[in-house]
């Protein structure tokens, strides 16, 4: 009995432990957001997770071990959510206005890293957007900037 009252202390949220990382940390409520639009598609590809990496890498500084347990708490945090305002309302407590236009355009970066965008992608960002109080214009602009540097000179990307 007193193992089962133990263990259940020890898993409380909000209990640090050496080495985790809880939604509540923004870089992990960044992962997660990132993670999730990757996945809204249905379609992961090797050139979103890249992407996100990339993202993660320069945003936050980080490499290495350090970045690959970033990417995994967030994999984490986004399976184990109900939805996105955990993660907005972090991200929106520690960031200003132009942070997090700034976030949403990393956002597209992620949905153009595959040149297509798909409607549930759209959607998601929408929604995200929404809750972080970016607005619509903000939120267009900043996907139509992704989806110029996803062109490139070739002109790959495309909106369905």
């Amino acid at each position: 009995m007193i193992d089962r009252v133990i263990a259940f202390l020890r898993d409380l949220p909000g209990r640090e432990q050496t080495g985790s990382r809880s939604a509540e940390d923004p870089r992990v409520a960044a992962a997660a957001l990132l993670y999730h639009v990757m996945d809204a598609d249905g379609v992961r590809q090797d050139v979103e997770w890249d992407s996100i990496k990339r993202i993660l890498a320069d945003t936050y500084k980080v490499g290495g071990r350090e970045l690959d347990d970033l990417v995994k708490a967030g994999e984490q945090a986004e399976q184990e959510a109900v939805d996105f305002y955990a993660f907005t309302s972090v991200l929106k407590r520690h960031l200003d206005e132009e942070q997090r236009i700034a976030f949403i355009r990393l956002l597209w970066e992620v949905v153009y890293a595959d040149g297509v965008l798909h409607e549930l992608e759209d959607h998601t960002l929408w929604r995200v957007a929404d809750l972080m109080g970016v607005d619509q214009r903000d939120r267009v602009l900043a996907r139509q900037d992704a989806a110029r540097k996803a062109q490139g000179p070739k002109g790959t990307a495309t909106d369905d």
